[in-house]
């Protein structure tokens, strides 16, 4: 199949594939008789499998050296621990995330408790609501 026919395959652009092609993520596909780039089901399942980590937000660095790997026991220890890695990645985002969300609850009842006495919302309620939190958190 042509380009444009992968890319309709996999909805992404056929720019992205050209990219893909150009920073060693996909194999351009071998020149048939009219010159025009062929591709298999192998590009499909390698797009695929691009768009797969990206949505699960590993980086094209990382999925570059995982290509770039030779098969065998090596590699699935390699990707175990790399899988692993993001899993605590995402722990650590959770975490900062988390904090974020308690830190905003925090400040919105400091703005309630504010506006309830008919004061306007100001620096300083925002500096007392940094420094309880930093008190008791």
């Amino acid at each position: 199949m042509r380009i444009g026919e992968l890319a309709k395959q996999v909805s992404i652009s056929t720019s992205a594939i050209r990219f893909y092609e150009a920073s060693g993520l996909l194999p351009e596909g071998p020149r048939g008789h009219n010159r025009y780039r062929e591709y298999g089901a192998e590009a499909i399942q390698r797009l695929q499998f691009i768009q797969l980590a990206q949505r699960l937000g590993f980086s094209l660095d990382s999925l570059r050296g995982l290509f770039a790997l030779p098969h065998g026991e090596d590699t699935q220890a390699q990707i175990r621990a790399g899988l692993q890695r993001r899993r605590e990645e995402i722990a650590r985002l959770r975490a900062e995330l988390e904090a974020q969300d308690a830190e905003l609850q925090r400040l919105a009842r400091e703005c309630e408790i504010s506006w309830s006495r008919g004061d306007c919302v100001t620096p300083d309620v925002f500096a007392a609501a940094q420094a309880k939190a930093a008190q008791f958190g």
